[in-house]
C-alpha cells in the first residue's frame, strides 16, 4: 500500500544548538520534503519552551512558502483559544492569496504552553471567555460567509478573500473533536502520537465519517526510520515523555523533567502523579514502518499520514524522512 504523507515539524532545538539553528533546519527540511514528494508540511505552536523554536505558525508558514514552490504548507496548529477567529482567518486568507492552493489552516485546542505563557498571550484583553467550540464554529462562519443574522458579529467580513476557501483541519485525539470537525465540514487530523489507543481512533473515525463521509481524515503518527531495525529501535528507546496528573483531573504531557518543574512552578494545582512513559513511536526499518502503516490503513481506511519524528539527532531525523518518503504515493 502507498499513502499520501505529510510532515509535522516542531522546529526542535538540538543539544548545543540555538533557536536560529532549529529554524534553519526547518527551512532545509521543507525544501527536502518538497523534493522527496511529501504532500504537506505543517509547523506547530509552542510557547515558553526552551527546546522548540516554533511559536508563531502564521509567520513561519509565510517564510516557508517563500522558500518552496509546490508543497502545501500549514499550521499544526494555531491554538485558537488564544486568538480571535476573525484575525486567524484574515491571516490565512492573505497567505492563500499570496500562495494560491498551497496554504492550509490547522487548528489546535491545547494551550501550547504552561499557565504563565497562556496568561501572557491573553494579557490586555487578547483572550476572552468564548469556549473553543464556539470559536471554531465562528472561524468556519468567517471562511464561508455564513454568520447567522442573530450572531453578535453579523456583518463582519474577513477580507481579502482568496478564490478558493482556505482548507481547515481540526487537530484532536477524541471522538468529540472528530464530531465537531465533521459538523462544521472541516477536515480532521487524529493525533495518534498523543493518544495511540486504537479504540479511540476507531471511535473518532466512525463518528467523523458518519456525519461527514466526504471529509479528509488524516492520522498523525510519531515515526522514525533507519537503515536497520536495530538502529531505529536503539535511537527511539532514548525518548521519554512525562505525564503529569493533577488533583482537578487535568493531565498534561511534557518532554523533560525540567518541564515538569516548570509546570509545578507556574501552577497552583496539586500534582497527584507523574508517570514516565516511552514515546509511542513506530520505529524501525522502512519495511517495518510500512507494515505498521499498512495495518493502520487496512484497519481504519486511512489514506494519509502526517509524520512527527521527535528525534534530536538532526542528521538521523533528516535521513528518516528521506527513507519514509519512499512509502508515499505521488499525485
Amino acid at each position: 500500500m502507498t499513502y499520501k504523507l505529510g510532515i509535522l515539524d516542531q522546529s526542535p532545538i538540538s543539544p548545543g544548538k540555538t533557536a536560529g539553528d532549529a529554524l534553519r533546519r526547518t527551512v532545509e527540511l521543507v525544501q527536502k520534503a518538497e523534493e522527496w514528494g511529501y504532500e504537506r508540511f505543517w509547523v506547530s505552536e509552542h510557547h515558553q519552551t526552551l527546546d522548540l523554536a516554533g511559536t508563531s505558525p502564521e509567520v513561519l508558514v509565510s517564510h516557508l512558502l517563500a522558500k518552496t514552490t509546490s508543497i502545501k504548507v500549514g499550521s499544526g496548529g494555531v491554538m485558537l483559544q488564544h486568538y480571535s477567529p476573525f484575525k486567524v482567518v484574515e491571516d490565512f486568507q492573505l497567505l492563500s492569496l499570496l500562495s494560491p492552493g498551497r496554504v492550509e489552516l490547522g487548528i489546535g485546542k491545547a494551550p501550547g504552553g504552561f499557565s504563565l505563557a497562556t496568561q501572557a498571550l491573553r494579557y490586555g484583553g487578547a483572550g476572552s471567555d468564548v469556549k473553543f467550540d464556539e470559536r471554531f464554529r465562528t472561524l468556519h462562519h468567517f471562511i464561508h460567509d455564513t454568520l447567522p443574522e442573530d450572531h453578535e458579529l453579523y456583518g463582519a467580513e474577513a477580507l481579502p478573500k482568496p478564490d478558493e476557501k482556505v482548507p481547515v483541519f481540526l487537530l484532536g485525539a477524541s471522538a468529540n473533536s472528530a464530531k465537531l470537525a465533521a459538523e462544521q465540514g472541516a477536515n480532521f487530523v487524529y493525533a495518534h502520537f498523543l493518544n495511540s489507543n486504537n479504540d479511540f481512533l476507531k471511535e473518532a473515525i466512525q463518528q467523523y465519517r458518519k456525519i461527514y463521509p466526504e471529509g479528509k481524515f488524516i492520522v498523525a503518527v510519531a515515526s522514525f526510520a533507519a537503515e536497520t531495525q536495530t538502529a531505529a529501535e536503539q535511537e527511539a528507546r532514548d525518548y521519554k515523555i512525562y505525564k503529569i496528573f493533577t488533583e482537578s483531573g487535568r493531565s498534561m504531557s511534557v518532554r523533560t523533567l525540567d518541564q515538569v518543574e516548570a509546570f509545578r512552578e507556574q501552577t497552583d494545582e496539586i500534582i497527584t502523579e507523574i508517570k514516565e512513559q516511552e514515546v509511542e513511536m513506530i520505529a524501525g526499518s522502512p519495511d517495518f514502518v510500512k507494515n505498521e502503516f499498512d495495518k493502520l490503513a487496512s484497519a481504519f481506511g486511512v489514506e494519509e499520514f502526517i509524520i512527527h519524528t521527535p528525534i534530536l539527532d538532526e542528521e538521523k531525523r533528516l535521513r528518516s524522512y528521506e527513507l519514509l518518503s519512499e512509502l508515499a504515493v505521488f499525485v
